[in-house]
């Protein structure tokens, strides 16, 4: 009797230990803006308020980079950190704040969002909680820009969350105000002190209800995999590109004194450039005759063809991959580029989006003088297979 209350204690300590660490762990809340003079900023910090008071969250304000570098930004919003589009997927929630452009979002948010293919394409910001906030001048076209937003978001499968009535209990309807149902906004052409208290207010609330759903979602995933841990799910890589329309190219053949790949203690080393039906796409150099797009495709496109090898490389069947354990890539650029890891990424998401936790890797990005036949890029990968 002794023993079997002693086994029923350790295993009471042991499951409030699991769920301590499920409710320990912190919710991280992205605040990502464009503001030149500074009035969406200021609803952005409102909006981070808001995310902070809610219990174990925690807000990081960052902006997106401008197109036009010349351009003069309000001094705090200048000592912002830059994000980057691979970055978004880190977050357990993100609010976006902008100012209105002609009833759409500023086109430096919307060039931001035109880099997110990779994103999408792998889905890492599927049913991430998202909300959105923005600043007007004349108050114009606020609720079309927020709707505008919203279509991207959606389409990225992002769980949108609106304001709705919240913010009426303290609403001065003595002062002019931007407030939507679907975010907060501000009359920032409107006489007195802008955005307004009213309208601060409402930021504050959206971002609590933000962090409030990011908490949810996040705990949720904690606890199926807290539940889940003792049961090994076997995935098919085969049900995986056919769910992700991923067509695998024929595997490129050796045109010198070499073979597509090698084998050694388990290990498959392929070294691979962006070929594609017999011709190199989109060749050059990056930062002078390749655009940053075009050298991501052709990055995707030469980890197609990695993955290529690799099938034949496993006989036919991707499934007997254990781990990708390292990926190089090598980039044919101009001396002053430095923008390597983002055009790598378009290999590291898909290898991800492939292999699933067995496609994390280590990796490593260089710039290049040149490279064989002009390619933009080369990668080097090495696999362990069973």
């Amino acid at each position: 009797m002794k023993k079997q209350l002693l086994v029923l204690l350790i295993a009471v300590f042991i499951g409030f230990g699991v769920n301590a660490q499920v409710k320990s762990s912190e919710t991280n809340v992205l605040v990502l803006i464009y503001s030149q003079n500074g009035g969406t900023y200021k609803m952005a910090k409102s909006i981070a308020e808001g995310i902070q008071e809610y219990p174990n969250s925690r807000a990081i304000i960052k902006r997106v980079p401008s197109i036009n570098t010349k351009e003069k930004l309000n001094a705090d919003v200048e000592k912002l950190p830059i994000a980057t589009i691979e970055e978004l997927a880190n977050y357990d929630g993100i609010a976006f704040g902008s100012p209105v452009h002609f009833a759409n979002i500023s086109a430096d948010m919307n060039y931001f969002f035109s880099q997110s293919i990779p994103l999408w394409t792998s889905r890492v910001l599927e049913g991430k909680p998202t909300t959105v906030f923005m600043s007007a001048g004349s108050g114009a076209g606020k609720e079309a820009a927020i709707l505008s937003f919203w279509n991207i978001l959606a389409s990225h499968g992002m769980v949108i969350v609106p304001t709705g009535i919240m913010g009426t209990a303290t609403l001065d309807k003595t002062v002019p105000q931007g407030n939507t149902p679907f975010g907060a906004t501000s009359l920032a052409g409107s006489t007195g002190t802008r955005p307004s208290q009213s309208e601060l207010n409402l930021a504050k609330e959206q971002g609590k209800a933000l962090a409030r759903v990011a908490s949810g979602l996040k705990n949720t995933e904690n606890i199926k995999s807290v539940k889940t841990t003792s049961v090994e799910t076997k995935s098919d890589i085969n049900k995986t590109l056919k769910d992700n329309n991923i067509v695998l190219p024929e595997a490129p053949k050796p045109v010198g004194n070499y073979v597509p790949f090698t084998i050694s203690d388990h290990k498959v080393y392929i070294n691979q450039v962006a070929l594609k039906d017999g011709k190199i796409l989109n060749p050059g150099k990056v930062g002078a005759t390749v655009t940053e797009d075009q050298a991501k495709e052709a990055t995707y496109q030469t980890m197609l063809n990695v993955i290529a090898v690799l099938k034949e490389a496993c006989g036919g069947d991707l499934n007997k991959v254990k781990q990708c354990v390292q990926l190089t890539g090598y980039f044919n650029t101009t001396p002053e580029y430095t923008q390597h890891a983002g055009l790598m990424n378009s290999a590291s998401n898909l290898t991800a989006l492939v292999f699933g936790g067995k496609g994390k890797h280590a990796r490593a990005t260089i710039g290049a003088v040149s490279l064989p036949i002009n390619s933009a890029v080369e990668i080097q990968a090495i696999f362990e297979i069973e």
